[in-house]
């Protein structure tokens, strides 16, 4: 039986995902509150200025629907990721971010401005499936099966036909790609993994 204290340290590695979530959120109740767009500091296809939005971009949303379609899949995945890979959690997230956000930026069509944590949700789910093929460890697997199972439906996302219109396939594509690079990366390395108290 765990006593309050292991399972607060336990939970210690969700913080950065709360972390994160609650700045997209503070940054659209921000945008919605005062005068101006912060949308507008999303990823600009190669625009030197635009590269701001490599970072940027995955905190910013057209809408409070926009962000609530990407914040229960950031949790659950990002959830995951960061109980079974705490110390590289951020490692993670990161070289999903800016490989992803930096192909964009190369790639995506010019004059647009690409924002949404979708390509990070991508990511993620790549990298657990990934990681699961990689390591062949048995929770690894069975998480694989599982966000395939439940979330696989959504990689047609990353597809030009898969998407409805104002939605980046190639968000959605880079993504994905870097997330599976991020599992080549780290998933195989041996620290990080959570041992729940019993």
């Amino acid at each position: 039986m765990s006593t309050p204290a292991e399972t607060s340290r336990g939970l210690r590695p969700l913080i950065p995902v709360v972390v994160l979530l609650g700045v997209m959120w503070l940054l659209e109740i921000l945008d919605a509150a005062l005068p101006g767009d912060l949308d507008q500091f999303g990823i600009e296809s190669r625009d030197v200025d635009g590269l701001t939005g490599v970072a940027a971009s995955p905190f910013l949303h057209a809408d409070f629907a926009h962000l609530m379609a990407n914040t229960v899949p950031f949790l659950i995945l990002g959830s995951i990721v960061a109980l079974r890979k705490p110390r590289r959690f951020w490692p993670i997230v990161i070289t999903i971010t800016v490989v992803g956000g930096f192909a964009v930026w190369l790639l995506g069509p010019t004059n647009t401005v690409t924002i949404g944590a979708s390509g990070v949700v991508f990511g993620l789910l790549t990298y657990l499936i990934t990681a699961g093929i990689l390591t062949r460890h048995w929770l690894d697997v069975v998480i694989a099966v599982g966000v395939l199972f439940v979330y696989g439906g959504i990689l047609i996302g990353a597809l030009p036909f898969g998407v409805s219109s104002g939605v980046s396939w190639l968000a959605h594509l880079t993504g994905a790609a870097a997330g599976v690079l991020a599992a080549f990366l780290f998933a195989r390395q041996p620290d990080g993994v959570v041992h729940v108290p019993q």
